[in-house]
């Protein structure tokens, strides 16, 4: 096999790992009692810096830059929003819309070279505007999918999903989301998934620009490395101080009596991990593929596994007019995802 064919199947190998974890990931935390999310944010990005840490010490650890951190602001501040999305519209319906706006704010930003960004060619252009293409199509397939979420409770579900009667006792406050009304819900869910997703699109721009000016002698950035994996430490670095300044800022609006729930701790730290050995599966994808092909095909499909744990496992999503229109929307992903991946080739 050539070199450019090894890379080929190890990008769209990395493609695969990310897409299965990145729509797992949240599964950890479904059946706890996560109240706001701000304390949830900072136990899931503390784990997240520690996968970082052993994966930098693992590549001897590469030059720090701390621009790179920038992108791990940008998705820490979009990541404040998964527990209100969460808890509004669900898991499923949440990625889906998230991971759709997500595809397209990345793969636009890489193809026309938007915030400083050398424009990325591709072998097949036209495939790889269907592609993205389709991938706006499913996000608005996605926002006339219902979900069922329970009203007026405090948690999404107290009960574990290892065990079986094992329920924490101690009772919360409600959150802000659970004084909504069912139709704020929506409107709240989907808008917040939205905002996240162009955040969560924009997270790679900053290691992507590092890259494309490490060609120019002028660069302050020449001679950066051009593996996005050397990136991983200062990007998971900006992810975890972002998140330790909301969460202080939290503390200090909530006069020193922040909402804490230990019950959280684990299932926020297990996601965490599986969050960043997907988001390193990414930036591997990124490598091998561009971020012009990687980002419609990772973004896209963990929508398909959230889904199937919202309906099988967490049944939120119900009805056979929901069912047509998730098959309907996950043909159009497959379709869309077959012609990134060929417009590569």
């Amino acid at each position: 096999m050539s070199s450019n064919g090894a890379d080929l199947t190890f990008g769209y190998t990395s493609c695969f790992v990310a897409i299965l974890l990145f729509g797992s990931n949240f599964v950890p935390l479904k059946k706890f009692d996560t109240g706001d999310g701000m304390f949830l944010q900072w136990v899931l990005c503390a784990a997240i810096w520690l996968v970082a840490l052993v994966v930098n010490l693992i590549l001897h650890c590469p030059k720090f830059w701390p621009f790179a951190m920038l992108g791990g602001c940008i998705w820490a501040t979009g990541n404040i929003a998964v527990v209100p999305i969460i808890k509004t519209i669900g898991l499923g319906l949440g990625i889906l819309i998230w991971g759709s706006f997500n595809a397209l704010t990345g793969w636009a930003s890489s193809r026309f070279g938007w915030f400083g960004l050398d424009a990325e060619e591709v072998s097949n252009p036209l495939l790889n505007y269907i592609g993205a293409g389709l991938s706006v199509v499913s996000a608005f397939i996605f926002l006339f999918i219902k979900s069922e979420i329970p009203n007026n409770t405090c948690s999404v579900d107290t009960t574990p999903l290892i065990t079986e009667h094992v329920i924490n006792k101690t009772q919360h406050p409600c959150s802000w989301v659970d004084k909504l009304s069912t139709v704020h819900h929506r409107i709240v869910g989907c808008s917040l998934a939205v905002i996240s997703g162009v955040l969560y699109g924009s997270t790679f721009v900053p290691i992507i620009y590092i890259k494309d000016h490490s060609k120019r002698n002028e660069s302050i950035y020449a001679g950066a490395s051009q593996y996005d994996l050397d990136y991983v430490f200062a990007h998971f670095s900006g992810i975890f101080l972002t998140s330790t300044v909301y969460f202080l800022a939290y503390c200090i609006a909530m006069k020193s009596s922040p909402k804490l729930y230990p019950e959280a701790v684990l299932p926020g730290f297990l996601s965490g991990v599986l969050w960043a050995i997907a988001t390193c599966c990414w930036f591997i994808a990124n490598h091998s593929l561009s971020a012009v092909v990687s980002f419609p095909i990772i973004t896209a499909g963990p929508g398909f596994i959230a889904a199937m744990w919202g309906v099988f496992m967490f049944k939120e999503i119900k009805g056979l007019q929901n069912y047509l229109l998730m098959i309907l929307a996950f043909c159009i992903i497959l379709t869309g995802a077959l012609c990134t991946a060929f417009s590569k080739i």
